[in-house]
């Protein structure tokens, strides 16, 4: 079974974030890791592969830090990486996102499954997975809580806040992934040396035949115009209770329409 996990380098939260003068994502100013959400479908594609066979690819798109991403990808366990690196990237939105990645996947090669989180721990769209099976061709089967693979089909739990749900779907597909369907494993001493050893491969826009006037900013659907910084957060309102308080608290609570 060969599956490729989709990861993403994201700023880390408890970093003192921030945007770039085009009022992008300030992606090199800033401490980054490996999308949290992500480790989840990583740990579910080396689950898989250690069941059945395989080999797990982890894929990622992104400046020259985001190879760290894959780096912990392969210390946990992925056999290989690809780095998708060019500059004219930068500034894609999702449309532009799921075309570079999907071309990637189709150079890979034959792939049973497609993994991905279940969004990105920065941008928190969700809905890459989606345009991802699109592009490809592929059935979608998302927000998986569990996850199992019998044959050529794949199947999946899918918890809401009333039911959960059983889908199936024929390989290959895309699946993604929750944080409810696996505790990720923690690289070993012995899974760091190993992944020095694993091949990463590098790929440009040329390699995928992808149009730098289709990705970026250029080709971007959307765009930000205006960045304003959060304001402080104002003191809070003391009240000392002499009788009236439960009074002061439901008012203030009606007032702000919290109830």
């Amino acid at each position: 079974m060969n599956i490729v996990v989709c990861v993403k380098h994201v700023p880390d939260a408890q970093s003192d974030r921030g945007f770039e003068a085009d009022h992008t994502t300030d992606r090199e100013g800033v401490d980054g890791l490996l999308s949290e959400l992500d480790e989840y479908a990583i740990e579910a594609a080396l689950a898989l592969v250690e069941a059945a066979g395989g080999e797990v690819t982890a894929l990622t798109i992104g400046p020259d830090d985001a190879a760290d991403a894959i780096k912990k990808a392969l210390q946990m366990g992925a056999d290989k990486g690809v780095h998708i690196l060019d500059d004219a990237i930068a500034g894609s939105d999702a449309p532009a996102t799921s075309l570079v990645l999907a071309e990637a996947i189709t150079k890979i090669g034959e792939v049973d499954i497609v993994l991905t989180g279940m969004a990105s721990t920065d941008g928190t769209m969700g809905v890459l997975p989606a345009m991802l099976a699109e592009r490809l061709g592929l059935p979608q089967i998302t927000l998986a809580s569990e996850l199992s693979v019998e044959g050529g089909t794949a199947r999946i739990r899918r918890d809401g806040d009333a039911a959960s749900e059983s889908i199936e779907a024929t390989l290959p597909a895309v699946v993604s992934v929750t944080d409810r369907i696996n505790e990720p494993r923690y690289p070993s001493f012995k899974g760091i040396m190993a992944a020095k050893k694993k091949p990463v491969e590098t790929w440009g826009l040329a390699d995928l035949g992808v149009d730098a006037a289709r990705v970026g900013l250029t080709g971007a659907w959307t765009r930000v115009l205006e960045v304003v910084p959060r304001p402080p957060r104002a003191a809070g309102q003391i009240i000392t209770d002499e009788g009236a308080g439960g009074r002061a608290l439901a008012e203030f609570l009606a007032t702000h329409k919290f109830a």
